[in-house]
């Protein structure tokens, strides 16, 4: 399994569509950066959030109410210290049957505080990332709208799987907003 570098994940976004819409280049003037990457793609957040109700005293990701989040549209959201938000990428990404990407932190993020966890991308998984944004510091700390927020990682495995995610019908397959938790 091989890491993939910035040659292949062009010729895969700008051919294959596996990243839509793709920015050849790292953008940074003036934003946190996102784009193409050396090794990865940085990815963006949409101005779509989803914080969680005030009334929320358990979370339990097996039985969520309807209204355990309050959505949000804006360019900035403000997470609480503790909190963790929902958020979406503005990149749509098809992952290849032999490919697994691998969401990782911003650097930038993590440097006040704020943390996006490791997500598996499966392979034959398509749509929008729904992005945990989790504040660990004691302060409440904005994130942007329409720049980066975490990078992602394609490893190319020897041979295609046997069943990929779209195979199995994953729950989250194709999703287009926002998904809380599914069972």
């Amino acid at each position: 399994m091989a890491l993939k570098s910035d040659r292949w994940i062009r010729w895969m976004a700008e051919e294959h569509k596996m990243i839509d819409p793709f920015a050849p280049e790292l953008i940074r003037e003036g934003v946190i950066s996102f784009g193409l990457s050396s090794y990865g793609y940085d990815i963006r957040l949409s101005n779509h959030f989803k914080l969680p109700g005030d009334h929320l005293t358990v979370v339990d990701p097996k039985n969520l109410p309807p209204d355990a989040y309050t959505d949000l549209e804006a360019d900035i959201c403000l997470v609480p210290p503790g909190a963790t938000i929902l958020a979406r990428s503005i990149e749509y990404f098809r992952i290849p049957r032999n490919v697994t990407g691998l969401m990782t932190c911003k650097s930038t993020y993590a440097r006040v505080g704020v943390i996006v966890p490791a997500t598996v991308l499966e392979a034959g998984w398509e749509g929008f990332l729904t992005i945990g944004v989790i504040n660990v510091s004691s302060f409440p700390v904005k994130v942007y709208a329409n720049e980066g927020i975490s990078q992602v990682l394609f490893f190319e495995g020897d041979e295609p799987c046997d069943v990929s995610y779209a195979d199995r019908k994953g729950k989250y397959q194709a999703q287009d907003r926002i998904t809380p938790a599914r069972l």
